[in-house]
């Protein structure tokens, strides 16, 4: 048995933050040698548009396998440090999709 989904990743309020992360549950058939993976998802959020998702350096990353339960979904910022982007911070929701098997 395997399955996928969709949710939403949030790093908070301007100005965000440089990691977050959101518990996948639900997922009773998971095993603890089960392969996970997420990405993000370019579908437009209240804080962030189709484009931004496609754009934006977010790294995503599935682990902590639950058996029973479910895992976790990790997202930090992963871009370069620019002038306007001095503290490496992302904010507000975005999509993502991840899948277990």
């Amino acid at each position: 048995m395997s399955a996928s989904g969709t949710t939403t990743i949030d790093f908070g309020a301007f100005p965000g933050a440089a990691d977050t992360s959101i518990a996948v549950t639900g997922q009773t058939g998971i095993v603890a040698g089960s392969l996970v993976g997420a990405w993000i998802r370019p579908v437009a959020t209240a804080d962030h548009s189709i484009d931004e998702h496609r754009v934006e350096r977010i790294a995503i990353v599935a682990d902590t396998i639950v058996a029973g339960t479910g895992f976790t979904i990790y997202a930090r910022e992963d871009g370069e440090a620019t002038v306007q982007n001095e503290g490496h911070l992302r904010y507000g929701t975005w999509s993502v999709a991840g899948a277990w098997t």
